[in-house]
């Protein structure tokens, strides 16, 4: 018989991975789905308040990255990096979940693995859109891997720009066993991600996207703790934001933000008081886009679109 703290482990992802299914068969369940039924979550499902089993890290944080930033340094595209579709794409993406330690760093490609793609093939429709590769020219750092996005090799100057992949040798396995295998890393971060709705909570409080129009970072801070009644943390370049991370106990409750230290006004991640989020033209390879955009669209969460 199992230990009967291990049959609870496995139960708290029954609902939610069970919405994610629904949301690549039929668009906009996950979104409209998670938004009204709270008890659905991770937390939930595991008990609240429950004591949990120790995981070797402290809390999440949930890293949404903003293309326009950096699709408008991309000029060499693979046949499916999210900076070269036909349309740019107007919503934050997920960049990574990431176990992180209170008192800063994180751990990094903590279980030797190899991947299994075919356990999250029926979430594909869904990372392709929300959870696009946008960076070029890297590949695994874990283990002595070699391959890059989603462990396909592409003939081109850049790495594969299907999701990231990597996030799960480098990130995910050190997640466990809170979170047990491929299927359980990106579907949390899915969950989280439609749940916590980012772009959204920015449109209501009319912060768009135009690269002349700045916005002040202690209003963009100021709107998502509101909406989420936590503290984010953001991350720019040149005055763009970059990145903005949500941080989440390890019951997938949010939490504040620890603000990184190399924070000073010349790191490289230093944010000045008015910021932009810049829109960008998209570099197309000719041909190469329209099949991943249609399919990606087959894997809706409307309200980021």
């Amino acid at each position: 018989m199992e230990p009967r703290r291990h049959r609870r482990g496995k139960k708290r992802l029954l609902l939610p991975l069970s919405l994610l299914c629904l949301a690549v068969l039929v668009p906009g369940t996950l979104l409209a789905t998670s938004a009204s039924a709270s008890s659905a979550s991770p937390a939930a499902a595991a008990g609240g308040s429950r004591k949990r089993r120790w995981a070797g890290f402290d809390y999440y944080v949930l890293a949404l990255q903003w293309p326009g930033t950096i699709c408008r340094q991309t000029s060499n595209c693979c046949e499916t990096n999210g900076c070269c579709r036909s349309k740019p794409i107007k919503w934050f993406t997920i960049h990574g979940l990431w176990p992180q330690y209170n008192y800063g760093g994180w751990p990094s490609c903590c279980r030797p693995t190899k991947f299994n793609i075919n356990k999250i093939l029926m979430l594909m429709p869904v990372l392709e859109k929300y959870w696009p590769s946008l960076y070029c020219g890297s590949s695994s750092t874990c283990f002595g891997g070699k391959g890059p996005f989603w462990g396909f090799f592409c003939l081109c100057e850049c790495a594969d720009g299907l999701p990231d992949l990597r996030q799960w040798e480098t990130h995910g396995t050190c997640a466990y066993p809170e979170i047990q295998d491929e299927y359980d890393y990106f579907s949390t971060a899915l969950y989280l991600y439609s749940k916590y709705n980012v772009t959204k909570a920015l449109r209501k409080a009319r912060i768009w996207p135009a690269s002349s129009r700045k916005y002040a970072v202690g209003h963009i801070v100021a709107v998502i703790e509101y909406a989420f009644g936590a503290m984010p943390s953001l991350v720019c370049k040149n005055g763009s934001v970059q990145e903005l991370r949500l941080c989440f106990h390890k019951d997938y409750q949010p939490r504040d933000c620890t603000f990184e230290t190399d924070k000073a006004p010349n790191s490289r991640s230093y944010c000045p008081r008015y910021v932009t989020f810049p829109s960008y033209k998209p570099s197309v390879l000719a041909n190469a886009t329209e099949g991943i955009s249609d399919r990606a669209n087959n894997g809706e969460l409307h309200a980021y679109g």
